[in-house]
């Protein structure tokens, strides 16, 4: 009732209020409701190691000070051929192009671990790029503390740049000298060939050499909205053929390395979001956190543990029905949900040996749900064969 009231309700507004829709987008399962709980700093997104765990376009909002950030936490982009595998339905195909529209800023997620896609932008992500240009984009490499060799960041963001950040040729010289059995932590230093002065005082991309070398961006210029290919000029366009010899995209803003898993360098991009706001009014109360309802934050929670602990493509089929949504006399929070399956063998395979994995999926959505709720929650958890 509380969050209902807060969504219906008119926001807060500052006296000055200012605002930054943030899209994030990139392939399937690079870390995206991953970075997007970090940056709210509470488990609002699911998460799991198989593809397609984020069904939905949810919004996750950040309100500090008189700034509002709102994530648009948006589905893997995927292809017709893919969604039918997975069963998924159109709105997996659209939201993330629908999110795009509605935002200010685009963050480009990409898993620098995945040593098969890190050299190039999957052609879903080259083609949302391409047909909202206007649009100011981020790379965001993600995953850098799994990359053993530092120096092959230099080649991804390069590759995936085109060589050019902001309408600066990308500079190449090596912050250390490195061989490729180093462990060291410090990645090669990146920067623009005479980059514009910084104009934004404090600007996590104007402190120079040290960050750089902490690896958390690859660059030490910044009013990056403004400076080089701004909205004025503009990209050019660029259709199916000039896509189809591209390995990655010459308008980002700016370049941002970080492991989202444990936040390492997140609250860096996070500073960097806050100054990019524009004057605006707030979207949502200052007390909102997301968009969904409890319900769907719930249902959330048990898919990404039912995708984590079952094999292949068996949890897609799984429909889940709450019976019971109740809340005790102490604040606790009573929830029954049954879970349906196509088969019995699926049945067994989520029951488990002697109740195992659906103890255990209960268990761990259970402590889950109490973090995002903050409040006891006690779920309990069934199966049946559809119909």
């Amino acid at each position: 009732e509380e969050q209902k009231r807060l969504l219906e309700n008119r926001p807060d507004q500052p006296q000055n209020p200012k605002v930054l829709r943030i899209a994030i987008i990139g392939a399937p399962n690079a870390g995206k409701s991953t970075l997007s709980n970090q940056l709210l700093g509470r488990k609002v997104f699911p998460v799991s190691k198989k593809v397609h765990t984020t069904r939905c376009k949810a919004r996750g909002v950040i309100t500090h000070e008189d700034t509002q950030l709102i994530i648009l936490d948006t589905p893997g982009l995927t292809n017709p051929l893919k969604a039918k595998r997975h069963n998924l339905d159109e709105a997996m195909l659209t939201d993330p192009w629908d999110s795009m529209k509605h935002a200010d800023l685009v963050l480009v997620l990409v898993d620098v671990s995945d040593h098969w896609t890190r050299n190039s932008l999957s052609k879903d992500v080259l083609k949302c790029l391409s047909q909202f240009p206007h649009i100011p984009s981020v790379l965001v490499l993600n995953k850098v503390d799994i990359l053993k060799k530092k120096f092959l960041l230099l080649e991804i963001a390069t590759d995936l740049t085109e060589g050019i950040v902001n309408g600066k040729k990308l500079k190449v010289k090596s912050a250390l000298k490195q061989d490729s059995r180093s462990s060291a932590k410090v990645p090669p230093q990146v920067t623009r060939a005479s980059p514009p002065e910084s104009k934004v005082p404090g600007s996590p991309c104007g402190q120079g050499k040290n960050q750089a070398q902490e690896g958390s961006d690859l660059d030490k210029s910044s009013d990056v909205v403004g400076a080089g290919t701004g909205e004025a000029q503009g990209p050019k366009h660029y259709g199916p053929k000039d896509l189809k010899d591209m390995k990655g995209w010459p308008h980002f803003q700016e370049i941002f390395m970080l492991a989202a898993l444990h936040g390492e360098e997140v609250d860096t991009l996070k500073r960097y979001l806050l100054m990019q706001a524009k004057p605006g009014p707030w979207q949502f109360h200052s007390d909102v956190l997301t968009n969904q309802s409890p319900q769907e934050i719930c249902d959330n929670v048990i898919r990404e543990k039912v995708l984590e602990y079952l094999p292949l493509e068996v949890p897609y089929g799984v429909t889940q029905v709450t019976e019971i949504w109740e809340e005790g006399e102490c604040g606790e929070l009573l929830i029954v949900q049954n879970l349906l399956v196509p088969r019995e063998s699926h049945k067994r395979m989520l029951i488990g040996r002697g109740g195992k994995v659906i103890s255990r999926i209960a268990r761990e959505a259970g402590q889950d749900l109490m973090n995002a709720f903050l409040c006891d929650v006690r779920l309990k958890l069934k199966v049946e064969v559809k119909g």
